[in-house]
């Protein structure tokens, strides 16, 4: 396998909060890795870091070959980082098409031709091309979040970070966007997906870091991880020991 990502010692402190504390991840080229934590433990810190809308105060971060850890946003996003927010905030006075179309344009640079070809190829990938016409603003839950994920992949990114995508669907809408996420993996994307909705992200992700105030202090194959009896007692409130019998 390729290396795409290659995070190191990653760390990020606003005022006396140490959000992120020497946190190192890699990623190999279409491979999905999935980030769990508490509320508070920094994981979208970390996302930031990696997207460039934060700086680290300390470590580096190559992505794809290239260290990025100076470059703006903007810069990361026309090398191929893309990434969706927990909470959509589309265009609401735009339709659907011209949202994703936005994200083609501008995220990549891309000529008008080829942006429009873009923003039809990705709505029929997230299966929104009958929602193409549609004002963002009448989209359900469940669109906004396909909307979400095809804005980010118009800009044709080689890497994807989703933000707990899943957060407020229903289990049908879950496993519809599981199937999405799905394409995109089957479409050479690679993947880091932080979500509370854990089945989910079982029923894509090839690992599981997890993140606790600041710190990843687990790594590895994902059930082997949420068995874990630390995992059990940081992640879920449960008694490590007592979980393991």
């Amino acid at each position: 396998m390729t290396l795409i990502l290659a995070a190191e010692d990653l760390s990020k402190r606003y005022g006396a909060q140490q959000v992120t504390d020497r946190v190192s991840l890699t990623l190999d080229r279409g491979e999905a890795l999935g980030i769990i934590g508490p509320n508070g433990a920094g994981k979208t810190t970390l996302f930031n870091l990696i997207a460039g809308t934060a700086w680290a105060d300390a470590g580096r971060i190559v992505f794809d070959g290239i260290d990025v850890t100076g470059l703006p946003a903007r810069r990361r996003c026309h090398l191929g980082i893309a990434r969706s927010f927990q909470i959509p905030h589309p265009f609401v006075g735009m339709t659907t098409y011209e949202n994703v179309l936005v994200g083609a344009t501008f995220g990549r640079g891309a000529s008008e031709r080829d942006s429009e070809e873009r923003a039809v190829e990705v709505l029929d990938l997230t299966g929104l091309k009958r929602k193409a016409n549609t004002l963002a603003r009448d989209l359900t839950l469940l669109e906004r979040k396909r909307l979400e994920l095809a804005r980010a992949l118009a800009s044709g990114p080689s890497l994807l970070l989703l933000d707990e995508i899943a957060g407020g669907l229903t289990e049908p809408e879950c496993v519809e966007l599981i199937a999405a996420i799905g394409e995109v993996r089957r479409a050479g994307v690679s993947i880091i997906w932080i979500e509370h909705v854990v089945h989910a992200l079982l029923a894509v992700v090839d690992r599981i870091a997890v993140i606790d105030f600041g710190r990843k202090i687990a790594e590895g194959e994902p059930r082997a991880v949420m068995g874990s009896p630390q995992v059990a007692e940081v992640y879920m409130g449960i008694d490590g020991e007592a979980a393991h019998g």
